[in-house]
């Protein structure tokens, strides 16, 4: 089984989710993988592919959509859309040979929101349990199905709110929990429910005075994590121009922190006794929020925001006491956790979306032109490799037993040796 690697620190326990020692050590059960923070223990990964090098094997995939793949005994599962999102869909893949199992039509849409078009229909990324998979597609529904028969076990559709660009964040598991994210332009709220039967558990509206900003600056795609602050679990979860945290079995506010920026989606990442994010547009930046306390906790708990050309659509990666996050320029930066001061600064990229990864003592990022770059952390930039594959990344990637899942806007590639 694999755990969750544990930060120890005095009165404060950092980690990703408390419910990972459940899966399997050959899993990646969601966008951010087992530990829920974009690192992988797997070994052998190449460092260079291409068309006709280390590719395993390709398959195209329908329609289109932007989740990440997600796996689990045996079978990779992503989701995907017809052109005009009047039709949202499961794709379930044979991590063996590429071939397609299921495509399991979900939802049909009769009038879709509208949609950015760096966006689509079905980004939000599963999440995997044995024998189950939950699907979201924001306010055009949510399921469970069961990963052997595709069966659909439980549907939602009544979780609305106007996405403005379309949906973002994706669902997350805590224990028998299924946390849902619903940052719109008109509403703004968390929702738990029982992952059995999809009955709704609770609902927490943010609570926040928006009435300042244009509808447009409304809105938020970030995905929470769970931070254990003196023995107690807390779901962190960034939503537009604040973070809050809340009790995860009852939906309870413990605290908040208030900041500017919206749209955000990155994925919190801890490391020093710190949650660090970005905030997403206008005012974008990165912070390091202290968890803890109650109420209003701006003064105290905004440790440092750095606004230095930061603006991300992806989450960052916390290794050996450096944050690294890839900027929406395609330039990746180093930065002390510390104080928040930029270590380094080096173009790894074009236009990025998709977050990067670590594995093997290497970062692997991937760009909308379809290039990726590994480079070896530290307090210098040192680059080991670039890849190249046609169509270009919008979806993170996922690593099980020695092989790389990537999801081009057109296929899925299976990198390995």
């Amino acid at each position: 089984m694999h755990l969750p690697k544990i930060l120890t620190i005095p009165t404060l326990y950092l980690f990703a989710a408390t419910t990972m020692a459940q899966y399997p050590a050959n899993s990646w059960p969601g966008y951010r993988g087992p530990s829920g923070n974009g690192t992988s223990t797997a070994g052998d990964i190449p460092v260079v592919w291409s068309e006709t090098r280390n590719i395993v094997w390709k398959t195209l995939v329908p329609g289109r959509g932007w989740s990440s793949p997600v796996v689990m005994d045996g079978m990779i599962w992503l989701t995907t859309s017809v052109p005009d999102g009047k039709k949202v869909q499961v794709i379930g893949i044979k991590e063996k040979d590429g071939k397609i199992v299921h495509n399991i039509e979900v939802f049909e849409i009769e009038f879709p929101q509208e949609q950015h078009g760096l966006n689509s229909y079905a980004s939000p990324s599963p999440v995997l349990e044995p024998g189950r998979i939950y699907v979201h597609f924001g306010a055009y529904g949510t399921a469970c199905l069961d990963t052997r028969s595709g069966k659909v076990i439980w549907k939602r559709k009544d979780l609305q709110c106007d996405h403005g660009v379309g949906p973002g964040s994706s669902p997350f598991i805590y224990k028998d929990l299924l946390i849902l994210t619903f940052d719109g332009q008109d509403l703004q709220y968390v929702t738990a429910l029982d992952k059995r039967t999809g009955k709704t558990i609770w609902n927490t509206p943010r609570g926040l005075d928006l009435s300042g900003f244009t509808p447009d600056a409304r809105k938020a795609f970030s995905t929470p994590v769970i931070v254990q602050v003196d023995g107690k679990d807390q779901l962190i979860s960034p939503g537009p121009h604040a973070v809050m945290a809340y009790e995860p079995l009852t939906g309870r506010e413990i605290w908040r922190v208030r900041y500017e920026g919206f749209s955000g989606s990155s994925m919190p990442v801890t490391g020093n006794g710190l949650v660090f994010f970005n905030t997403g547009f206008s005012h974008s930046s990165v912070v390091a929020i202290k968890p803890g306390g109650a109420g209003d906790r701006t003064a105290e708990g905004l440790r440092w925001m750095n606004k230095r050309n930061l603006s991300a659509r992806s989450s960052g990666l916390f290794i050996n006491g450096r944050f690294y996050m890839i900027n929406t320029a395609g330039q990746a930066k180093c930065l002390n956790p510390d104080t928040g001061a930029e270590i380094w600064s080096e173009r790894v990229g074009l236009e990025t979306s998709a977050s990067p990864v670590y594995v093997g003592g290497l970062v692997y990022t991937f760009d909308e032109s379809g290039l990726t770059t590994v480079f070896r952390p530290g307090d210098s930039f040192v680059k080991v490799g670039e890849n190249r594959l046609p169509d270009g990344f919008m979806a993170s990637p996922a690593i099980v037993d020695g092989a790389l899942y990537l999801r081009t806007k057109t296929t899925l590639y299976k990198v390995g040796r």
